[in-house]
């Protein structure tokens, strides 16, 4: 390779390895790096030709370096913690001042703040930054949420404006979030919001396949009716669908797929974070205990023996089938609101703590292509969030009023019918009771401070008179 490559790449598993392609198939020429040679050889082999021989290849670290131009652009996708440690160390050896380092990894932010503020000191600038939408949005255009310094985000931009996905409007799916560890804060928010939908699609299909007896195709054909739903019309939805359809030896794979959900920690450092911050977010919470629950198959097997369910088994005719498809649905759209609402609530939150003056519009608009919670619901929040007041004042009454309307009897009934049922809805139920706590003027919690002050003389406050009171009980 004659003329240095515009930026570089370390790390070429899937995501890694996609995202190099991305941006070599965007016109950028781009040196890869990967520990294991042989992975760096083959990738070079596969896919060089695709990109018109842009992808450049690196037996060493050092070699990778020194192919690239300056102020170096250095992309990292290795496994987040002690991996992006080890690889910066190495890294900051090799590299001059003003360099730049950008973990496109899910790393927690206050690893990012830290590792950003000691390479500040050797005069190297680090990017935190949030990617999402899988391998295929890797591939083709992901979401792209980048913190930390300006004037390095400056460098990048117009590499991650050209690879970014596309909004609504055919703007890129990226901007600077904001300072410091905010990029990878609101991917993480980003995925708590995800926790959150996919356990309400899961309650779902276990309403609709218990109480409704729907087959898999029905489930597709139902789920497929509800993303013509403005508000619920997503990228989880149309998965749902095709995951519905699809066979393997003749037989439906979703049921034999084994009821054990995964997890990578950024649902567990959501609801860290928003117990930190005291924000209540409760859907997101049960999405991750869901998770956990799922998981211990072992414990669950052995209640099986010991707790009896005592429930209605309801038969249902053509006519209820069909209302409770509708009552799905509206319980559905209500509750993925209210998911973003309890996400979007700690980022604003969190930008008040560290003072990140974040743009939440622009937030909003970036995840509306290319990430796994992208939805046409997200057009009406980023209005809603905008400067246009007359505009914003229209799409905040319309969502309010949906939200207080009609479709809430259907919720509650669904939440009832459930229950009677012996269907866990933890995510459905938590997203009710987050609607119902900010609809009530007065929680019963004034018993619960009247407990601490009898037992502990804690103190309380009174609605009758400013200070703080205690009470010899």
């Amino acid at each position: 390779m004659s003329a240095k490559s515009t930026i570089g790449l370390v790390g070429l598993a899937t995501m890694g390895a996609n995202l190099a392609r991305n941006i070599a198939n965007k016109g950028f020429h781009i040196s890869v790096f990967n520990r294991t040679t042989e992975k760096t050889e083959k990738f070079i082999q596969d896919f060089g030709k695709e990109s018109k021989d842009k992808l450049h290849g690196s037996k060493t670290l050092k070699e990778f370096v020194a192919s690239l131009e300056t102020p170096r652009k250095i992309i990292l996708l290795v496994k987040a913690g002690q991996p992006v440690d080890d690889m910066i160390t190495e890294l900051a050896t090799l590299l001059d001042k003003n360099d730049i380092i950008i973990d496109c990894g899910n790393s927690h932010f206050k690893d990012t703040e830290r590792r950003q503020n000691a390479l500040a000191s050797q005069g190297l600038n680090f990017i935190g930054c949030g990617i999402s939408g899988g391998e295929e949005g890797a591939l083709h255009g992901p979401s792209l949420m980048p913190g930390g310094s300006k004037a390095a985000w400056e460098k990048i931009r117009p590499i991650f404006e050209k690879v970014a996905a596309k909004d609504f409007a055919g703007k890129p799916c990226v901007i600077h979030i904001g300072d410091l560890g905010s990029g990878h804060f609101v991917k993480m928010v980003h995925n708590g919001i995800e926790y959150a939908i996919m356990q309400i699609l899961a309650e779902s299909y276990d309403i609709l396949k218990t109480i409704g007896k729907f087959t898999n195709p029905e489930l597709s054909k139902i789920f497929a009716g509800y993303n013509k739903n403005s508000n619920l019309k997503s990228f989880l939805i149309e998965i749902t669908t095709k995951i519905f359809n699809k066979k393997e030896d003749g037989k439906f794979i979703i049921d034999y797929i084994k009821d054990a959900a995964g997890q990578k920690g950024t649902g567990k450092w959501t609801t860290e974070i928003a117990h930190d911050l005291g924000i209540y977010s409760p859907t997101i919470n049960v999405a991750v205990d869901a998770r956990i629950v799922s998981g211990d198959t072992s414990g669950r097997t052995m209640c099986q023996q010991f707790f009896t369910l005592k429930t209605s088994k309801t038969k249902l005719s053509p006519a209820a089938k069909k209302k409770l498809i509708k009552q799905v649905e509206d319980a559905l759209e209500l509750s993925t609101i209210l998911c973003y609402e309890q996400g979007l609530g700690l980022i604003v939150k969190a930008d008040r703590e560290y003072k990140w003056n974040l743009n939440y519009a622009e937030i909003i608009r970036i995840w509306q292509g290319g990430c796994i919670i992208r939805s046409t619901y997200l057009k009406d929040l980023a209005i809603a969030l905008g400067k246009d007041q007359k505009a914003s004042g229209k799409i905040f009454t319309k969502i309010m009023k949906n939200l207080g309307g009609d479709k809430q009897k259907f919720w509650r009934k669904l939440m009832s019918l459930s229950l009677e049922n012996g269907i866990p809805v933890p995510a459905f139920y938590a997203t009710l009771n987050y609607y119902d706590s900010y609809a009530k003027a007065r929680l019963p919690q004034n018993l619960i401070q009247a407990q601490r002050d009898f037992f502990g003389a804690h103190g309380y406050e009174r609605t009758d008179k400013e200070g703080s009171f205690h009470t010899e009980w």
